[in-house]
This record gives structure tokens, sequence and C-alpha cells, in this order.
């Protein structure tokens, strides 16, 4: 009994960490932002968050280090092990099968946000924005951000709670960190698409024990993700029925084509990842 509240503090204490460091480098980073402006300190802290709106190079940067500070932070205090050995094991053929398996959950992640008709709060379309419209946005958004949130989610936290359950359980303390994930997010819009991924990746973790497949993951997610954003500028408020030219026949089309790449890719998947490391 012991050990399991104390893995459940640090669970916790896992996601007050990775919100503080975010927190704290946003207000740090806007706030020397300002005063290098001129601006007082008071007048500084009473309008960060209006800046940092307002301004994409200081989110960038923010959340830029913010990442690096949680990668750096969760490594030194050995909350998440950094092994070499599953990458030692060539993991090559699985690894591609993990970056094709995201084009096949794009348009069933739209489309079932559309089902539900949950949309975006517009301070966090805003802030999005800012981050997606910059080409220095894809370092925070494309690289580090999958780098920082797989060690947080899957190195620390679900790695803690498959320690917490027995390995028949093993869907538990995935269908947990996955739900930890999506909440992590503050809405519900994403909460739906990253609770989605939080579970496949979740999976590819229990089967490797590594954060490798879920890094290449989050990584092919948020690059098609940044990729379609600057790309397809028309399509950012389109629905499925709008992007397919008001054919509904063709986005159930779509949705069968999407099965037909994630499918294959899982049953591979299924196969290749099975070692535990």
């Amino acid at each position: 009994m012991r050990n399991i509240i104390r893995n459940i503090v640090n669970i916790i204490w896992y996601v007050v960490v990775f919100e503080i460091v975010q927190l704290l480098t946003l207000s740090l980073v806007g706030g020397a932002w300002l005063m290098y402006q001129g601006k007082e300190l008071k007048h500084a802290l009473t309008t960060i968050q209006y800046q940092m709106m307002n301004n994409s190079t200081v989110l960038i940067v923010a959340y830029v280090l913010s990442s690096l500070l949680v990668v750096l932070l969760f490594a030194w205090k050995k909350w998440t092990p950094f092994k070499k050995a599953y990458l030692k094991s060539h993991p090559w053929a699985a690894l591609f099968w993990v970056a094709l398996m995201v084009f096949g959950t794009i348009i069933p992640s739209i489309w079932l946000q559309e089902q539900l008709g949950v949309e975006m709060p517009d301070g966090m379309e805003r802030l999005l924005s800012q981050l997606m419209g910059s080409p220095f946005g894809y370092v925070a958004v494309g690289i580090l951000a999958p780098l920082a949130e797989e060690v947080v989610f899957r190195g620390a936290i679900l790695r803690t709670l498959l320690k917490m359950v027995d390995d028949k359980w093993h869907w538990v303390a995935i269908l947990i960190s996955a739900l930890v994930f999506g909440a992590i997010h503050g809405n519900f819009a994403q909460f739906v698409h990253a609770t989605l991924i939080g579970l496949l990746i979740g999976w590819m973790y229990y089967r490797t024990r590594s954060i490798v497949p879920g890094i290449v993951f989050h990584w092919v997610n948020n690059s098609i993700a940044y990729v379609l954003y600057n790309l397809m500028p028309n399509m950012r408020e389109a629905t499925l029925v709008e992007i397919f030219k008001g054919n509904q026949t063709n986005v159930y089309l779509a949705l069968g084509f999407s099965f037909c790449i994630f499918l294959p890719c899982f049953f591979q998947l299924f196969s290749r990842l099975k070692d535990k490391v």
C-alpha cells in the first residue's frame, strides 16, 4: 500500500512539475521581454498573457525553453530512464510502420471531433496560430513538444502506472495515462485527439518499454499538422465535407482509406513491437 501511495504521489508530482515548468518559463520569458522593452515590472506582469498571444517569437522561445527544461529535469532526476537498448535492436522497420500509421489516424480523428461537435477555444486557437504560423514554430511544435511530452507521459507517468498493476491489467495503466495526457491539453477538442493518440502510444510503450516509437509517432503527427496548417490555410476552418467539396460519400471513402492504412500498420506493429527492453 505504501508503494502504491508513493507512486500515485509521484505521478501527480510529474504532472505538476510539467505544468509549473511551462508556466514559469512562459512568465519569465514574457516578463523579461517586456522589461527589455522598457516596461515597468508591475505593468509587465499584468500584460504578459496579452503580449505572449501577440508575439510569436517570444512565445516560441518560451515553449522551446520549457520543453528543453522538462527533458533535462526528468533526465537529471531519473524520473524517465534513457536507455539505448531499443535503438541498438535496430527497430527501423517497426518505426517505419509507426510513422506510416499516423496517416491513417488523421481523418478519423477529425471526423470524430466533428461528430462530437467540439471546437477549440479561441484563446487556444490564437496560441496555436502563433506557433504554427512561424517557421521557427516547428522547432517547438514538431520536434521539442513531442520529445518533452513523451518523456513525461510515457517515460515517467505510464512507466510508473505499469509498475502499479499486474501485467494482465496493463490497459488500465495505458488508459489512465492517455486520459491524463488528453486532460493536460486543457480543452475538449484536443482532449479527444490526444487521448486517442495516448492510447496508441501507450500501447507501443508497453510493448517496448521505450519512448522512441512514441516520439516518432508524435513527431510525425505534429509535423503533418504543421505542414497542412501552412500549405492549406483555406482549409483551417473547413469541415471534412467542405474539404471534399460537399460530397459526404467522399468523406466515408476517405475514412475507409484511412483504415486501410491504419489496420495493416497496426498488425505489423503487433508482431514487431514485442520485446520489452
